[in-house]
């Protein structure tokens, strides 16, 4: 059987961090506080002059020697992004130029938070049509460039970040053995950036009313997100026939202590089984599944035959889960 397995993975942080005592000097907020509701402590923030391709060029670069590829050898770069360099060219575009990856095609993937999963769907399905052979899934976030600083209740919660994966054609068990993509742009309102697009462009107007940052009502994200993701990762354990106790790791979005706790509890999961990275990173939006990803394969966690969960939940509002076999 034709899988589409991923073979080598990366990421890269910027090396700034914002505390939540830095951020006490900022807003009306304390350590306490922010630890409590979200499980947060830190996050990397870009220098000035550092972008998402940059980011995404450092975590592609890890991914494709942990796989033993060259660029070249690449026939399709994915990139899953909410903050990309400009609206045109693509992500994509600007990574296969710094990448040098001549060969190959490349676009982004709008899905916020689920992007990520949602670049592997598109991975699989291309992989198992043999359209291609070699791809880059690289999911990139400079967030920190969409926060408003002077809202309490959302600068807390976003950082930077990126992380890669190589996929490639593989004959064999291992690889994604599924993927589920929901979405319900009823819900929009929930998480979302008002301006920058063509319903409101860039004007005095906007940027004088702030129009070009996160908004997000947090209680109804909250309570949509763990309906959500708990139908998504119910519906990847029925449609693979496997028991919860069957999962060796769960790989989650990093967005909310609270919510990764309550998934873990519902599979009745240990957290020792949980990869948490929330507490140094933030919300790393679609960075941050491939950037724990990344880090529990080069700490040992992640070892030949395990299963692994993936689940996500995002603005759109858009949901996602994956299950993979490492």
């Amino acid at each position: 059987m034709i899988h589409a397995r991923i073979t080598g993975t990366g990421s890269f942080a910027p090396k700034k961090i914002i505390t939540n005592q830095d951020l006490e000097k900022l807003v009306d907020t304390s350590d306490e506080w922010i630890t409590e509701r979200t499980g947060i402590k830190e996050r990397r923030i870009a220098e000035k002059g550092q972008n998402t391709s940059d980011l995404a060029y450092e975590a592609g670069k890890k991914a494709l020697k942990a796989a033993e590829l060259t660029a070249q050898e690449l026939d399709l770069i994915l990139v899953a992004t909410m903050t990309p360099d400009t609206i045109l060219p693509s992500m994509g575009c600007v990574l296969q130029d710094k990448l040098g990856a001549k060969n190959a095609a490349a676009f982004d993937i709008a899905a916020a938070c689920s992007g990520f999963i949602y670049g592997l769907s598109i991975a699989d399905a291309f992989i198992k049509a043999g359209a291609y052979k070699n791809i880059l899934l690289v999911g990139a976030e400079v967030l920190s460039r969409f926060t408003d600083w002077e809202d309490r209740t959302t600068c807390v919660l976003f950082g930077d970040g990126a992380g890669a994966v190589v996929i490639q054609r593989h004959a064999g068990k291992h690889g994604i053995l599924s993927t589920h993509l929901h979405s319900d742009g009823s819900l929009g309102d929930l998480l979302h950036v008002p301006a920058g697009g063509a319903q409101h462009p860039a004007s005095h107007d906007t940027i004088r009313k702030r129009m070009h940052f996160i908004k997000m009502k947090g209680n109804e994200t909250f309570k949509a997100a763990v309906r959500a993701l708990e139908g998504v990762v119910q519906e990847a354990l029925e449609h693979n026939k496997v028991k919860p106790e069957e999962i060796d790791l769960l790989v989650p979005h990093q967005a909310n202590l609270r919510i990764i706790q309550a998934m873990a509890q519902r599979l009745n999961m240990p957290m020792e089984k949980v990869v948490l990275t929330l507490p140094k990173y933030g919300n790393t939006s679609a960075a941050s599944i491939p950037m724990a990803l990344d880090e529990a394969v080069r700490d040992g966690r992640v070892k030949e035959n395990h299963l692994l969960l993936f689940e996500a939940f995002g603005g759109g509002l858009t949901w996602a889960s994956a299950l993979v076999r490492w």
